[in-house]
């Protein structure tokens, strides 16, 4: 178990972040794009912040603290567009291919995304996985029960447990990231580029629509 997070620091800065916090944030940010890790120290992000780093402590409380608040800030604009996702006049065949795609888009922009969700959730302190399951599981999980039983509703899937679908398109996103580095070594493929990404995209809507959608016979 790791040390005790301070569990208002995303609420925190979500109601205003200062100036400070937020290079410190955009700091770690990069250097984990950069290195493709998440393993990056307190000195290195003070270094690339330009900050002092007895500063994180100020606002954070500790490493993890900032890591949570990372985490949570990338978080929060992908969970808001799911209620607007849900609220838009469109088939749930179509937002269901929005969402396969703008997921797997957030994991591309954000490539440490799935590391960092896996140290807080089952390495770091149960406050901090407790604060994950809060801002990004359970939203994500409660889009998902109701985006199927909008599509059930209307016809359009057939019926699909929540749990599983998340696992799926959730896991499909977490592996192309976090297993590329064990394929590049075996098959030699590229990083994930930008038609990496693309391609990708393609290929979860044809997978996932095709063992979803009910075919035109309703079977």
């Amino acid at each position: 178990m790791g040390p005790q997070l301070q569990s208002s620091t995303p609420n925190k800065l979500a109601a205003g972040r200062n100036a400070t916090a937020e290079k410190l944030l955009v700091a770690a940010s990069a250097l984990m794009i950069e290195r493709a890790s998440i393993d990056v120290s307190l000195s290195d992000i003070a270094q690339k912040s330009g900050a002092n780093a007895a500063l994180v402590k100020y606002h954070f409380g500790n490493k993890d603290g900032l890591l949570l608040a990372l985490l949570a800030r990338d978080a929060a604009t992908e969970v808001a567009n799911l209620e607007y996702l849900l609220a838009q006049p469109l088939s749930p065949t179509a937002k269901l291919k929005l969402h396969i795609g703008g997921i797997i888009r957030a994991y591309h922009r954000f490539p440490y995304m799935n590391r960092l969700i896996h140290y807080l959730l089952h390495e770091s302190s149960a406050e901090a996985a407790d604060e994950v399951s809060k801002f990004f599981v359970a939203p994500l999980l409660e889009f998902h029960r109701r985006l199927l039983a909008e599509g059930v509703a209307a016809g359009e899937f057939r019926e699909v447990d929540p749990v599983l679908f998340y696992t799926s398109l959730i896991g499909a996103c977490d592996h192309l990231f976090f297993g590329r580095h064990a394929m590049s070594r075996a098959t030699g493929v590229g990083p994930v580029t930008d038609e990496v990404c693309r391609q990708y995209i393609t290929h979860m809507e044809a997978l996932i629509c095709g063992g979803i959608l009910k075919r035109a016979s309703g079977d």
